[in-house]
C-alpha cells in the first residue's frame, strides 16, 4: 500500500479495546425519517403535492378580515386533519421499517471479548472496528473484514457473493502466510496487530492495506477482504478483523438513502389540479368582472346601493380574491387523505393476502410503503435480478449421454435411470465407456472432499456444478473421498482406484473448458477434458463425426430443458510425449510477461485429437413457477430484463429456462469493449431489428458490463435504448450494483414508462431504490433487499399475483377514487358559479357554510373509500387465468381524455342539478307561518340532490354491488336528511353563530311536495344521460373485462338477483378475508414445467479465475486426511 497523508488512511489496532480513531457504529437504516428529520422531509414530500400548497394558500387568504365568504377557518381545520392522518401513516410504515432493520441488526455473530479471552456472542450492530469475529459456515459477514485464518489449509476459505454480485460460483479467498496459522484459541488471545488500509469506499472491486504482526509488515489485498453481505460456504470456520462497519462497509456505500418516491397517479393528479386551479382563476377572474359590469350597470340607477362605491370589499382585486376562496372546493380537500386511507388498506389487502403466503419461510408479502399501490398496476419493464430471485442457486445433475446412449430423465428431481447402473456392470465396450465417463467425472475437477463427525461424505468446491457432477458420479458408484497434494483416491464401484494428479489446466472463460493430465494404477498417462460443446467437437480426433452428430442430439434435447450442458473427452499419452511436453508447460507458467497466452499454447498443443466419451446436463433449480410468471407477466405486455452479475453463458441458459426466449428468439449479443465497437454493434443491431419489425421477429439483447459502459454514454445510449425497447427481452450480465441502476434510470427516461426491480440481494438494493417499484424477494438473501424495496415478497411467482391482481385492482379503484372525488366536488361547487349569476356576483354562497365543509368530510366520504376498498373490477381468478386483462386496465384509465370526460359530465350535472331546482322552486311558496323559501332553501335543496346524485353515481361506476357499496351510498343520502333536521332543530339554539340561518329550515322543506318530487325527479333525470351512454357502450362495444364479467354472470339455474348476489358475495368475502388474512381454498401443488425446443446450446460452467489462489495450487495445498483446526 503506497504511503498516504496520515487523514487518508484508516489505521485499525487490532486485539484493543482502544482506537486511535472514531468510526461509525455496525448499526444500519433504511428508514426514511428520524426525529429531528422528520417534520422538514415530511412536510417535504406533503408539499410536493400541488393540491396541499393550494389548500395552505386557501387557508392563508381565508385569514384576511372579511375577505372569505366561507368563515376563516372551514379549510385551515379539515387541511390540519388531513396532515396529521398522513404523518400518522408515514410513521407507521417507517416503523415497520426500523423493525425490518432491527432484525438485522440484532442478528447474532461470534466476537473475541479481549478481556477475558473467550468468545461471546453480540449483535451485528454491537460489533466494532478492531474486533475479532468467528464466522461458522453458511453464516453471514457482518461487517467488511480481513481474513485471519481458518479451518482449511493454508487459510483458505470459500465465499458465497451472489448476494453481492449475483454469481453463483464461489470466491476462494487465503489469509496470509504471516496469520493463517493463527488457530488455536491460546495464539488467537494473544493476537495483536496494526491495519493500515484505505477510507471507506465504493469499489468492491478494489482493495489495498497493510497489516503488521510480530514486527513484519505484509500487503493485504482483496484476496483477503470479506464483504458484509457474504456468506461462508464450505468452511467450517473462519477468523477475521473488523476493518469496516455499518454504513462504512462497501456494501452499504454502494447503496442510495432511500428516496421519497411519487407515484405517476401522483404525477398526474398533480397536473390535473393545476388545470383546475387554472381553471378556478379564471373563474374567479370571470366572476369578479361580472361584479364589475353589475355594479356599472346598476349602481347608478340603486342609490341604495352608493356604499358599495367606494367599499374597498367591492373592488376587482377584491372581488377575484372571494371568488377564488368561494370557489375554491373545485379541488377537493379531502382527496389526499380519503386516498391516504384506501391505500392503506390496500396495503393490509395486500399483506393479508393468504395466495401471497409461503410456507417454507413463513414469509408473507409485505407493503413496506402504501403510496405506490397504483404503481403495480401500471408497470411497463420489469428488471429482474437472476441468482436466489429466478434461480435457487441449486445445481441438480440430471441426464448423462454416454457412446450414444442417453440416460435420465426430466420429471425426477435426482438422476434416476436403472439402466445406467445395469449396463455399467456388463463385461463390454460400452460399460468400460460408461466408467471411464464416471471416473472423469469423479476426477477431473477442484473439489474437496469432507468426512463429517458422522461419516457423511460432503464436497467444499468454489463451482457449483463440479460439485453437482461430483455427487452424480457418487450416487452412481465412483465415490470421490481423498484428495491429497499429488493424487486423489475414488471408490469405484467398492474398489479403491489411486490416480496420480500429474497436471491441471485451469479453466477460463476463453478457454472454456478444463483439463486435468493423471496416471492410474496401471500406470497409464490419460488426458481428461471436460467443457463447451463446440470447444471439444473441434479438437476429437478425425472420424469422430457420427459420435459428434448423437451427442448433438442429445445436447439439444438437454437444452431444450434449460440444462446446463458439458462434454467429457479424453486421450491416452505417450510417456515420452508428457516428458516433453510438461516442462514446456511449467516453464510457461513461470513466465512474467504473455504467461496467459503461453499457458495457453501449450495447453492448445496436448488437447487434440480427443475421444469424445460423452456429456453431462446440470439443472440450475429455478425457483417455483418462474417460466409461468415469466409468460404471465409477458402476456399482460410486461417486458422482462434480466439483469445479472453472473456470466454471460449462465444468463443465456437461465433465460432460456425461465421463458425469456425460446427457439423462435434471436439473440443480439454485444461484447465489445471499445466505444466504438460498441456503438458500431448497437447501430447495425437496431437498424437490423426494425427492418425486421413487420415480420413480428422476436429478439433477445444480451449484453455485458463492460459494453454496457459504453452503451450507456454518448450518442452510443440512444441507440441503446432504442434497441432494447423493440427487443422482446434484455439479458444484462456481468454488471456492477450501479450498473443495474443505470440501466434501470435509462429504461425510465425512455417515455416514462413505470419499471419495477425485483431483486433479493444486497446488490440489488440500487436498482430497487431506483425503479418506480422496487419489489425484495424476503428469501434467505433477501433481508437487505427486502429492507430497501417497496413491496417484499417471499418468492418470484407472487409476483404475477401482486401485479395482475393487486396492482390491477389498486389502480383502477384509485384512479375512480380521483375522478370521482373531483366529479363530486365539481358538481357541487360550480353551482356557487351559476348562483352568482342571480346574487349579483356578490359573492354570496348559496350554501350554509358549515355544510361546504361537511360535504367532503361527511356527506360524501364513504362511498370514495368503499369504492376504494371493495369494487372489484374482475374476479382474482379471471385475471390469474387472463393476464392480458391487466393492460386493459391502463388503456382508459386516468388519460386525459377520461378526466376531461368526468370535468364535463360533472358541470353537465351541476347545471341539471341547479336550474332543475330552480325550476321546482321559482314560485316562491308561503307556509303556514308565512315565510317563503328564500335563497337557503333553494341552497339546501340543490344541496340534497346533489348529495343524492353524487351517491347513485358512486353506485353507477362500480363494477360490483356488495352491501357496503350500498349502505355507504343510500346511508350517506340518509345521513344529510338526519343531520339537516338535527342542524336546524338543535344548534340554532346552542349558539347564533352556528347555523342561525338554518332555523326551522327542515321543517319548511319536508313540508313542501315540491322538495319530495324533486327529490325523486332530479337525480334520476341528472344521472339518465349517463345511464344510456354506459348502456350503450357495454352492450355496443364491450371492453374485454366487461366481456368476462358479463359471462361470469350469466351463471346456469339462478335467476338474475341470484346471479348478482353470488357475485357481490363472492367479492365482500374476498375483501374481508383480505383484511383479516383469513385462508382461502387449499394451495396449489408445484407441478413441473418443461419448455420444448428452446436454444439449440445449453453450456454454462460456473468457475472463478483469477481468484486468490490458482485452480492447480489449490489441488496442490490440499489434504483431505489431516484433521482440521478446530479454532476454539
Amino acid at each position: 500500500m503506497p504511503a498516504h497523508p496520515e487523514q487518508n488512511v484508516r489505521k485499525i489496532h487490532v486485539g484493543k479495546i482502544i482506537q486511535s480513531q472514531k468510526f461509525c457504529s455496525n448499526s444500519i437504516s433504511t428508514c426514511k425519517y428520524n426525529p429531528l428529520s422528520f417534520l422538514p422531509r415530511f412536510l417535504y414530500e406533503q408539499f410536493r403535492r400541488y393540491n396541499n400548497i393550494f389548500f395552505l394558500i386557501i387557508a392563508l387568504l381565508q385569514q384576511i378580515p372579511d375577505v372569505s365568504p366561507t368563515g376563516r377557518y372551514t379549510t385551515a381545520f379539515p387541511f390540519l386533519i388531513i396532515l396529521c392522518v398522513s404523518a400518522l401513516k408515514e410513521i407507521f410504515e417507517d416503523i415497520k421499517r426500523r423493525r425490518a432493520d432491527s432484525k438485522v441488526n440484532n442478528f447474532l455473530t461470534q466476537v473475541l471479548d479481549i478481556e477475558t479471552g473467550k468468545w461471546q456472542k453480540k449483535e451485528w450492530k454491537k460489533v466494532r472496528v478492531g474486533d475479532i469475529l468467528r464466522i461458522e459456515n453458511d453464516q453471514l459477514f457482518p461487517a467488511d473484514i480481513i481474513l485471519i485464518s481458518s479451518s482449511e489449509a493454508h487459510g483458505m476459505a470459500y465465499i458465497e457473493t451472489s448476494n453481492l454480485d449475483g454469481e453463483t460460483n464461489l470466491k476462494i479467498k487465503q489469509a496470509l502466510e504471516l496469520t493463517s496459522s493463527i488457530t488455536s484459541i491460546d495464539s488467537i488471545r494473544k493476537f495483536q496487530c496494526e491495519i493500515e488500509c484505505e477510507l471507506p469506499n465504493r469499489h468492491v472491486n478494489d482493495f489495498s492495506g497493510n497489516i503488521t504482526f510480530s514486527n513484519e509488515q505484509r500487503h493485504i489485498g482483496l484476496e483477503q477482504l470479506l464483504l458484509r453481505g457474504a456468506r461462508l460456504k464450505n468452511t467450517s470456520w473462519v477468523l477475521g478483523a473488523v476493518i469496516y462497519t455499518g454504513h462504512d462497509a462497501k456494501l452499504l456505500m454502494n447503496s442510495k438513502t432511500a428516496p421519497l418516491k411519487s407515484g405517476t397517479v401522483d404525477v398526474k393528479t398533480n397536473y390535473r389540479i393545476l388545470i383546475l386551479f387554472a381553471v378556478l382563476v379564471v373563474l374567479a377572474i370571470i366572476s369578479a368582472l361580472g361584479l364589475e359590469w353589475w355594479k356599472s350597470s346598476h349602481l347608478p340607477q340603486s342609490w341604495y346601493l352608493d356604499f358599495l362605491v367606494n367599499d374597498k370589499r367591492s373592488s376587482f382585486g377584491w372581488g377575484v380574491l372571494t371568488f377564488f376562496i368561494l370557489y375554491n372546493n373545485l379541488i377537493p380537500i379531502s382527496l389526499q387523505v380519503t386516498l391516504e386511507l384506501v391505500r392503506f388498506f390496500q396495503a393490509i389487502y395486500i399483506n393479508n393476502d393468504i395466495e401471497m403466503y409461503d410456507p417454507n419461510s413463513d414469509s408473507c408479502a409485505i407493503a413496506r410503503t402504501s403510496n405506490l399501490n397504483e404503481e403495480l398496476g401500471q408497470v411497463k419493464f420489469v428488471m429482474s435480478d437472476k441468482t436466489g430471485t429466478l434461480t435457487r442457486n441449486v445445481m441438480k445433475f440430471k441426464r448423462i449421454s454416454v457412446n450414444g446412449f442417453n440416460y435420465g430423465d426430466n420429471e425426477n428431481d435426482e438422476f434416476s435411470d436403472i439402466r445406467l447402473s445395469e449396463d455399467c456392470d456388463r463385461n463390454d465396450s460400452n460399460s468400460n465407456r460408461i466408467r471411464e465417463m464416471l471416473r472423469m467425472m469423479a476426477v477431473c475437477h477442484t473439489v474437496v472432499p469432507e468426512k463429517k463427525d458422522n461419516g457423511e461424505l460432503i464436497y467444499q468446491g468454489s463451482s457449483p456444478d463440479e460439485s453437482a457432477l461430483v455427487k452424480g458420479a457418487a450416487n452412481l458408484g465412483f465415490v470421490f473421498h481423498t484428495r491429497q497434494p499429488q493424487r486423489v483416491v475414488i471408490d469405484a464401484k467398492g474398489i479403491d482406484e489411486n490416480i496420480e494428479i500429474l497436471d491441471v489446466i485451469d479453466f477460463t472463460s476463453d478457454r472454456k473448458r478444463m483439463s486435468v493430465i493423471v496416471r492410474d494404477a496401471e500406470g497409464v498417462i490419460k488426458l481428461y477434458t471436460k467443457g463447451a460443446d463446440t470447444i471439444i467437437f473441434d479438437r476429437l480426433k478425425p472420424g469422430s463425426g457420427q459420435a459428434v452428430e448423437i451427442c448433438k442430439t442429445h445436447l439439444e434435447d438437454y437444452a431444450s430443458y434449460g440444462y446446463r450442458t458439458l462434454c467429457f473427452a479424453m486421450r491416452k499419452i505417450e510417456r515420452s510425449e508428457y516428458e516433453q511436453w510438461a516442462p514446456k508447460y511449467k516453464a510457461a507458467g513461470l513466465m512474467i510477461e504473455g504467461r496467459g497466452k503461453a499457458l495457453a499454447d501449450a495447453a492448445e498443443s496436448l488437447e487434440s485429437n480427443l475421444e469424445l466419451i460423452g456429456s453431462t446436463a446440470i439443472e440450475d433449480k429455478l425457483q417455483e413457477y418462474v417460466p409461468e410468471t415469466i409468460q404471465a407477466l409477458m402476456a399482460a405486455k410486461i417486458k422482462v430484463w434480466m439483469l445479472t452479475g453472473d456470466k454471460r453463458e449462465t444468463a443465456i441458459n437461465i433465460a432460456h429456462s425461465c421463458a425469456l426466449c425460446n427457439h423462435n428468439t434471436e439473440l443480439l449479443i454485444v461484447d465489445k469493449y471499445t466505444y466504438d465497437e460498441t456503438y458500431a454493434k448497437l447501430e447495425h443491431f437496431t437498424s437490423r431489428a426494425f427492418n425486421l419489425e413487420e415480420n413480428n421477429s422476436e429478439f433477445t439483447l444480451v449484453i455485458d458490463g463492460k459494453s454496457l459502459v459504453h452503451a450507456l454514454t454518448g450518442e452510443a445510449r440512444a441507440h441503446f435504448g432504442k434497441l432494447a425497447l423493440r427487443c422482446s427481452s434484455v439479458v444484462c450480465c456481468r454488471m456492477s450494483p450501479m450498473q443495474k441502476a443505470e440501466v434501470v434510470e435509462m429504461v425510465r427516461s425512455l417515455g416514462k414508462h413505470v419499471v419495477m426491480s425485483v431483486g433479493d440481494g444486497a446488490n440489488d438494493v440500487a436498482m430497487i431504490q431506483a425503479a418506480n417499484v422496487g419489489v425484495g424477494i424476503s428469501g434467505e438473501e433477501g433481508l437487505q433487499a427486502a429492507s430497501a424495496s417497496d413491496y417484499a415478497i417471499p418468492r418470484f411467482h407472487f409476483l404475477r399475483r401482486l401485479l395482475l391482481v393487486h396492482g390491477a385492482w389498486n389502480y383502477d379503484r384509485s384512479v375512480k377514487v380521483i375522478l370521482y372525488s373531483f366529479y363530486k366536488n365539481i358538481c357541487l361547487y360550480i353551482i356557487e358559479l351559476w348562483f352568482a349569476i342571480f346574487s349579483a356576483w356578490s359573492g354570496q354562497t348559496i350554501f350554509e357554510r358549515w355544510t361546504i365543509g361537511m360535504f367532503n368530510v361527511i356527506f360524501t366520504a364513504w362511498p370514495p373509500v368503499i369504492i376504494g376498498l371493495f369494487d372489484r373490477p374482475v374476479p382474482a381468478e379471471q385475471m390469474m387465468r387472463k393476464p392480458s386483462l391487466y393492460s386493459s386496465f391502463q388503456d382508459k384509465a386516468f388519460t386525459l381524455p377520461q378526466f376531461a370526460l368526468w370535468i364535463g359530465m360533472a358541470i353537465l350535472h351541476s347545471l341539471i342539478l341547479f336550474f332543475l331546482s330552480y325550476a321546482f322552486l321559482e314560485k316562491q311558496i308561503v307556509w303556514e307561518n308565512g315565510r317563503a323559501g328564500g335563497w337557503l332553501m333553494l341552497g339546501n335543496c340543490a344541496y340534497t340532490f346533489v348529495v343524492t346524485t353524487v351517491c347513485l353515481k358512486a353506485l353507477l361506476e362500480t363494477d360490483s354491488w356488495t352491501w357496503p357499496i350500498l349502505v355507504a351510498c343510500f346511508g350517506s343520502i340518509g345521513l344529510w336528511l338526519v343531520f339537516l333536521v338535527l342542524y336546524a332543530l338543535v344548534f340554532p339554539n346552542i349558539s347564533k353563530n352556528i347555523g342561525a340561518d338554518m332555523a326551522g329550515m327542515a321543517s319548511v322543506m319536508m313540508s313542501s311536495p315540491s322538495f319530495w318530487l324533486a327529490f325523486i325527479f332530479v337525480p334520476l333525470s341528472t344521472l339518465l344521460i349517463d345511464l344510456v351512454i354506459k348502456s350503450t357502450f357495454t352492450i355496443t362495444a364491450p371492453t374485454e373485462r366487461e366481456t368476462v364479467v358479463m359471462h361470469l354472470k350469466r351463471l346456469p339455474s339462478a335467476t338474475g338477483f341470484e346471479r348478482l348476489a353470488s357475485y357481490s358475495s363472492s367479492i365482500l368475502e374476498e375483501g374481508i378475508r383480505l383484511l383479516r388474512g383469513s385462508a382461502p381454498m387449499e394451495r396449489r401443488s408445484s407441478s413441473s414445467f418443461a419448455l420444448a425446443e428452446q436454444a439449440r446450446y445449453g453450456y454454462s460452467f460456473s468457475q472463478e479465475e483469477h481468484g486468490a489462489i490458482a485452480q492447480t495450487e489449490l489441488i496442490r495445498n490440499v489434504d483431505s486426511t489431516q484433521p482440521k483446526p478446530t479454532g476454539r
